[in-house]
């Protein structure tokens, strides 16, 4: 029966009527009852009630109740009380507080609406009830203002509790369903904490952990990780001894597991920064005098760590004499003025050597209230050695200071000026354009064989050459004309003073006419030469970076048309060089996209008109003008470097032709290939004809004299060598109109010569030419070299070249050059010239 009912009860059992309530009721009732209207006036109370209060009931009625009711409890009185339930209430006796448990009903006391209080004293039981009731109240309030969470897991029940909070701190709602087994709850655990976490649970449950405690990290309903830390209790147990129910309590630890990791990056690096440093630091407690060194103190003062730290006598002691007194007056003046402060002193190591030490100190107060000394020391003995050294040095630098100051002035010279011709360079060239002088006109010099004389000479040579060179532009230039070398043999000539074109020109053909003198060097007579480009000012205006731009464009060109020579700068020339410069942008697409491809001349026995082999021709197939011969194009592949390419391609395209013949049967015997300087040269050149594998025999190379004349060296020698060892032969082209001499030929060893048309041609005017032809090739037959005349243009000249001893003939009279399908059409058809027939 709930305590407020039993208090409602008369002493018969039946409640009392709020309309049958009278004096004698309530003397009746088993407990005090007093009557109290709604401002708490007393209007009839029984003996019991009076022996409470102490009071008659005369006394009694018409009294207010909170009279007699304890100050704090008066709130609580009813009916105003809140409660519904029954209040422990201190009544004031006679002569004590006395608890008593009040219930109250409304009832009706001589027609006026009342309340009834029944009182009965707060005996253990009534208390006890009372108090669980008051316990179970702070305990909700607890649980729901708690920053931990509360689980609660009966296993005896199956009743698994979680707190609001619980909830709260892993981002569920209030009223979220939680499925508190382990393998469920665990899979939100991070990975790298599930062996620990179910060691730990693994621990209580068998009984061995009776208080357990550790901390994980557990996926938030957000996806992020929190860091938890669970405290759990066993506090009930079955009879095996396991844990029937274990209570525990949960706590986001994430900001402190967050605190420890930025401090223990922020120690991390301080250890590093007094490692790097080789900072000793020191704590010394000032009320006890104990003082507390890491390893790299006693490091520095050369003590025994295992000793530990030195009282500050000893301290004091391995101080420098010299230094002693003062630095402990500004110890304990840093120490009394409770500020930072810093010292420097010398200490004396045990071992007799003398060390220079810096010291930063402060005080300070610990969260124990000690006061302390921290500091840092720092061994600067190196630096002390070095001070010194550098004080010595600076001293010695001030005596030198003369002799410096002349010193930067030969170095700014030097810099400034070339060592060899003592002329400007291009530095000193650099600074006069950018400083904008006036710049009437600019003369860009480039030598011309220069390269020759130094790589067949030697260096000394070479640089006697340029001495010249400097001379001869001194002689002619004026005494205002700013005169630099630019480059290895490359000079340019400032004209500052107002001077015509025709002064100018007249000036650069005198230097190219005074280059052209022979120099006479270690017994021989070296011969030089000049290109100049001209940059005319005028009128216009022009600054001088662009004049020298200008320069450099007239001087391609005057090299590009021939050397030794004088060129001055227009737009006409310009546009040629930028001409020639999308003739080369063209030239690299065409290489790219294919564009080059093969003409074919056939070659025929000068008796027998049988062909003997063709000469592959290259031939531009260019999108928008048709076929170019070479004469388009063969000089800008030159200058852009890309004849090697080009040559490569002729071969493979070529070779590729040859073996579809020989598939087909067309008798074709042999092909000859125009072989490029630049391409003889090419390293990469005997990989690739091995690579292809060609039979021996099959291909031979038509080489210019000026080859094997201009380079005797022995990168040539080397390639021509291995070309003889994969089965490749030499034929020389165009022979006769250069100088070729007996010994070149012998060493050189071609299998062919093929006189230039440039002999052949006049043959037919007179017998001059024709006997010149036959002592050619009387000379190629004395060395076992057969000898071809190309340049047939006329039936005439065949006989001719025939009856002279000619072995080969090749030229329009017999077959002009063409693609591969015309030759394919005419192998096929059995085609063979005829003497005197047209070339069909």
């Amino acid at each position: 029966m709930a305590v407020n009912e039993r208090l409602t009860k008369g002493a018969q059992g039946a409640p009392a009527h709020p309309d049958a309530l009278t004096q004698a009721t309530l003397e009746r009732l088993p407990a005090g009852a007093v009557i109290v209207d709604a401002h708490g006036r007393i209007l009839a109370a029984n003996v019991l009630a009076g022996e409470v209060f102490g009071r008659t009931l005369v006394q009694l009625r018409h009294a207010f109740l909170n009279d007699f009711v304890a100050e704090e409890d008066r709130s609580r009185v009813p009916p105003r009380a809140t409660s519904t339930v029954a209040e422990t209430i201190h009544f004031l006796g006679p002569d004590r507080s006395v608890p008593m448990l009040v219930a109250c009903s409304p009832v009706r006391f001589a027609d006026e609406a009342a309340s009834l209080l029944l009182m009965l004293p707060a005996d253990d039981f009534v208390n006890e009830i009372a108090g669980l009731r008051n316990d179970e109240t702070r305990w909700k309030y607890a649980l729901d203002g708690a920053l931990e969470g509360v689980w609660d897991h009966d296993f005896e029940t199956g009743d698994l509790f979680y707190s609001a909070t619980w909830r709260r701190l892993r981002g569920l709602s209030e009223d979220a369903q939680v499925d508190g087994t382990l393998e469920n709850w665990i899979q939100n655990v991070h990975p790298d904490d599930h062996a620990h976490v179910r060691a730990a649970i693994e621990r209580q449950d068998s009984g061995e952990a009776i208080f357990n405690t550790f901390e994980y990290r557990e996926r938030h309903a957000d996806g992020h990780w929190i860091w938890i830390e669970s405290r759990g209790a066993s506090v009930a147990y079955w009879p095996d001894g396991r844990p029937s129910r274990i209570i525990g309590t949960d706590t986001d630890i994430t900001a402190r597991k967050e605190a420890e990791a930025r401090l223990e990056e922020v120690s991390r690096r301080l250890r590093l920064a007094l490692g790097v440093s080789k900072i000793g630091v020191f704590d010394f407690n000032l009320d006890a005098l104990r003082d507390d060194w890491d390893e790299r103190m006693f490091e520095i003062y050369g003590l025994d760590l295992a000793d530990g730290a030195p009282s500050s006598e000893t301290w004091e002691n391995s101080l420098h004499p010299d230094d002693r007194d003062a630095v402990v007056l500004r110890t304990n003046e840093g120490i009394a003025s409770g500020k930072p402060y810093s010292n420097a002193f010398r200490i004396v190591r045990p071992d007799g050597s003398v060390r220079h030490i810096r010291s930063n100190a402060a005080t300070y107060v610990d969260h124990l209230g000690t006061r302390k000394l921290i500091g840092a020391n720092w061994d600067v003995t190196e630096d002390i050695a070095l001070q010194e050294e550098l004080r010595q040095a600076k001293a010695s630098a001030e005596g030198r200071n003369r002799e410096l100051e002349q010193a930067r002035i030969r170095i700014e010279y030097n810099a400034l000026h070339d060592y060899l011709t003592d002329l400007p360079n291009r530095r000193y060239l650099d600074q006069m354009l950018t400083e904008n002088v006036a710049v009437n006109a600019i003369l860009h010099i480039d030598l011309d064989r220069f390269k020759q004389i130094n790589d067949t000479l030697g260096h000394q040579a070479g640089d006697a050459m340029l001495t010249h060179a400097a001379a001869i532009l001194r002689a002619h230039a004026r005494h205002d004309d700013f005169i630099a070398r630019i480059g290895g043999d490359e000079f340019v000539i400032l004209c500052r003073r107002n001077r015509d074109l025709p002064q100018l020109t007249e000036l650069a053909e005198r230097i190219v006419h005074a280059f052209r003198r022979p120099i006479p060097y270690d017994g021989q007579l070296c011969r030089l030469g000049a290109s100049i480009g001209i940059a005319f000012k005028g009128g216009e205006d022009i600054d001088a970076k662009q004049l020298l731009m200008n320069a450099d464009i007239a001087l391609y060109r005057a090299k590009s048309v021939g050397r030794d020579r004088v060129e001055v700068f227009s737009e006409l020339i310009q546009t040629q060089i930028l001409n020639a410069k999308r003739i080369g942008d063209d030239i690299r697409q065409a290489i790219e996209e294919g564009q080059f491809t093969v003409y074919y001349q056939p070659q025929f026995h000068a008796r027998s008109l049988e062909i003997s082999g063709v000469e592959a021709l290259v031939r531009w197939n260019h999108p928008e003008r048709g076929i170019l011969t070479p004469f388009h194009f063969l000089k800008v592949a030159e200058e852009i470097n890309v004849l090697p390419a080009i040559d490569r391609k002729v071969v493979e395209l070529a070779y590729r032709d040859f073996q579809s013949w020989q598939k087909e049967g067309l008798g074709v015997p042999k092909i000859s290939v125009n072989m490029s300087s630049p391409r003889l040269r090419d390293p990469g050149l005997i990989a690739d004809l091995r690579d292809m594998r060609i039979p021996p025999g099959i291909l031979s190379f038509e080489l210019l004299e000026s080859i094997f004349l201009d380079d005797p060296e022995d990168e040539i020698a080397g390639t021509i060598s291995a070309l003889g060892d994969l089965g490749i032969e030499i034929e020389i082209d165009d022979f006769g109109t250069g100088h070729a001499s007996i010994i070149g030929l012998l060493n050189l060893n071609p299998a062919r010569l093929k006189i230039d048309r440039a002999l052949v041609g006049p043959m037919t005017e007179g017998a001059k030419q024709a006997k010149l032809v036959r002592a050619i090739v009387d000379i190629g037959h004395s060395l076992n070299i057969a000898v071809v005349g190309e340049g047939v243009e006329t039936w005439e000249h065949a006989a001719m070249l025939r009856d002279l001893g000619c072995d080969v003939l090749q030229g329009y009279a017999l077959a002009r050059p063409m693609d591969r399908l015309e030759l394919e059409q005419r192998l096929r058809r059995g085609w063979k010239p005829v003497f005197g027939g047209p070339d069909k």
